[in-house]
């Protein structure tokens, strides 16, 4: 019974609850690691991100016979020539929008209150079952008013105070780029045989997928932001670019991300003009159906290769598991998982497959 899978999967299961189970009971152990972790993954991550989008420039100038330390110190360049562009674009006008809705917060906030009202004041004319819908959401109503508002505050907040982690960053980017190719063989090199091997083709496999992912998904979300920002201010929505860059910040949180950036944008909306949530609501659909049908399509076809079901059902769990952190690195990290579970079943089946011919 030992040499079944089935047996041995479930031992598997079981000895990964029991290890989980007791690092819980003695975390506290390990609570100044757990901090230098918490200290070292925000400007690791976003590192990373910054690897995999200057890699192919790095590629590319390699290929001019540029040196290594060279087209390091290119790609810096370039970041530092986009970042000052996009201050010197954004930056004012972004300002002075996050300033007018700090400032506006309370009155946009007694403004819902006044709308729901009226809403609730005209309830008696709605069929019965839109009056219980209204009656059942009437007592959280302020509450996710207050809290849409609070969650572009806090926003605006943890991208100046991220500021001050982005110390590390330039440190993660340059080794990363300099040493990118000495990881695999590294953690190859304490294996031997078809097991090296093994783990190089895995490693490789990860890396694209990462590659693809972090790359597709943040084009598709910059251009979504664009077409949310023309779209607003097309229709004259109030801080139309802080709700285009909130949107594209959103989308990185596949299939919910969406949803959530259209909240602030239809409550504004209601605010300035009632009829403006109608357009705000149209500019949000054809986005997304030009996004879903030909953008992402054509940037990253189906290197993921995820149902849209799994999507909503890891999201869920992850984001019940870790919270925010867990929407957004949940699919990225079930698609790693997938591509490591993926090349152990290849590697088992191409053993079994050896061993049925040698017999």
């Amino acid at each position: 019974m030992a040499n079944k899978r089935w047996f041995q999967v479930g031992v598997a299961i079981l000895l990964t609850l029991l290890i989980i189970f007791m690092f819980m009971k003695v975390k506290s152990i390990f609570s100044p690691l757990v901090i230098i972790g918490q200290t070292i993954f925000m400007p690791l991550l976003i590192g990373g991100v910054l690897f995999y989008l200057t890699r192919p420039l790095l590629k590319w100038l390699e290929s001019k016979k540029t040196p290594r330390w060279a087209s390091i110190l290119s790609v810096f360049i370039v970041i530092g020539l986009l970042g000052w562009g996009f201050y010197a674009l954004v930056g004012p006008p972004l300002t002075k929008q996050v300033n007018t809705l700090v400032k506006n917060t309370p009155e946009i906030v007694k403004d819902v209150e006044q709308l729901t009202q009226y809403v609730f004041a005209q309830q008696d004319r709605f069929p019965e079952s839109l009056q219980k819908t209204i009656d059942e959401v009437s007592g959280r109503v302020d509450t996710i008013a207050v809290a849409t508002g609070s969650l572009l505050i806090k926003f605006i907040q943890n991208v100046f105070q991220g500021v001050f982690l982005l110390v590390l960053v330039p440190f993660f980017l340059v080794y990363m780029l300099k040493d990118h190719e000495k990881f695999a063989p590294f953690v190859a090199n304490f294996f031997k045989g078809d097991k090296r091997t093994w783990i190089r083709k895995t490693l490789a496999d990860i890396d694209d997928t990462l590659r693809s992912y972090i790359q597709g998904q943040l084009f598709v979300s910059f251009l979504v932001g664009v077409m949310l920002f023309i779209g607003y201010f097309a229709i004259g929505l109030q801080y139309s670019l802080l709700l285009g860059l909130f949107g594209m910040m959103m989308n990185v949180i596949p299939f919910l991300g969406p949803y959530i950036a259209l909240v602030p944008a239809i409550i504004i909306a209601l605010i300035q003009e009632p009829k403006m949530a109608i357009y705000v609501a149209i500019i949000m659909l054809v986005s997304q159906q030009i996004e879903s049908n030909f953008i992402t399509p054509n940037v990253m076809g189906k290197s993921l290769d995820i149902h849209p079901l799994t999507v909503i059902t890891i999201i869920l769990a992850a984001g019940n598991i870790a919270g925010l952190w867990g929407i957004i690195l949940g699919v990225p990290t079930y698609a790693v998982v997938k591509s490591v579970l993926k090349n152990i079943y290849v590697h088992r089946e191409s053993i079994k497959d050896a061993a049925t011919e040698s017999v």
